[in-house]
């Protein structure tokens, strides 16, 4: 780009390189929409559940569980390492599986190559802000020492009240059409919970002690997303306590947890799709979320409602949406 000077003489001036790999568009599911859009909105509906997605994987991994991995409702009556080690030991297995071969398949295969990918660095970091001078080591330990026990905490705690008959629960057989409303409400509750939450981790004095280690991630990856400070990962799963007081089949709740524990490592993975042979194999991380690890202030929900739009912390990933961005934080 060439600019005249007062003087007549001709300067060359260089564009901004984008700080971005790829560019995702940052899309509010069609539920919300206003004037509503039925058949958009049963469209993303039937994607969600009757095609290959983290809902249907997180389905399938509580169906599984429930049917041939649960612990005897006997033995949970009485909390003992007995069964509470081996529901430990498969949440560990479960998430080392999700984020660990999304890791693997990502970032240390490199199997789509940089396709998708939003972030230009191709490795994750090292440095003395991270444990063990090391962003992956820092982001496994968190995921798996914090995450992974207060999960398993969680489920615990669920089921030994189901066990005891203290938390109510719905049989499938009968109650089918209750199910069915509780799996397609289970991720709107997940999204106000979420949005709720991540605003008041960012409060100040909890950001500075708590939250600031799951943003000492900007260059994200599939572990970054369970990287969190013991008190951010006891709010964060904190939605599970609704099955403790409305009755719901263990199945939802096992769902609703998979959705919890499992689902950051895709939310987090930095690329927007994963692909085999340069053909879509499942949605992964969504630009919306990817804007927030970068901007910090904006993008506290997820796409499932449009909170930041309605609460004005929406950024759509435009220059001038950044602009806006820290022209309102110098203001603050």
């Amino acid at each position: 780009m060439t600019n005249n000077t007062a003087d007549g003489q001709t300067t060359t001036s260089r564009a901004k390189p984008d700080i971005w790999n790829y560019r995702g568009p940052v899309i509010f599911s069609p539920l919300c929409s206003w004037p509503p859009k039925p058949l958009s909105a049963l469209r993303a509906i039937g994607t969600r559940w009757v095609t290959l997605s983290r809902n249907t994987l997180f389905l399938l991994f509580a169906v599984l569980v429930y049917s041939y991995l649960l612990p005897d409702m006997n033995s949970m009556k009485t909390l003992s390492l007995d069964w509470i080690l081996p529901v430990f030991l498969r949440n560990l297995f479960l998430l080392i599986v999700v984020a660990g071969g999304l890791h693997l398949y990502l970032f240390t295969f490199r199997g789509q190559g940089d396709k998708l990918k939003f972030d230009p660095k191709a490795q994750m970091e090292t440095g003395h802000r991270y444990s063990f001078n090391n962003q992956l080591y820092d982001n496994i330990f968190w995921s798996l020492a914090s995450g992974v026990t207060l999960w398993t905490a969680y489920e615990v705690m669920y089921f030994w009240g189901v066990a005891n008959g203290v938390i109510p629960t719905l049989g499938f057989s009968d109650h089918p059409f209750l199910f069915a409303i509780w799996l397609l409400a289970t991720p709107l509750v997940l999204s106000g919970h979420f949005y709720v939450v991540h605003r008041i981790l960012h409060w100040p004095p909890l950001y500075k002690s708590v939250h600031s280690l799951h943003h000492r991630n900007t260059h994200i990856g599939p572990w970054s997303g369970m990287s969190m400070h013991p008190v951010e990962h006891i709010f964060y799963l904190s939605s599970v306590l609704i099955h403790f007081v409305i009755p719901s089949h263990p199945v939802i709740a096992l769902v609703h947890m998979y959705t919890r524990a499992l689902a950051p490592a895709f939310s987090h993975a930095g690329f927007e799709k994963v692909l085999v042979d340069d053909k879509k194999l499942i949605e992964a991380a969504d630009f919306h979320h990817q804007l927030h690890h970068r901007f910090f202030e904006c993008n506290y929900g997820n796409v499932d409602i449009p909170w930041d739009r309605w609460f004005g912390s929406y950024h759509d990933g435009s220059d001038e949406a950044t602009l806006q961005m820290r022209q309102r934080r110098k203001r603050v």
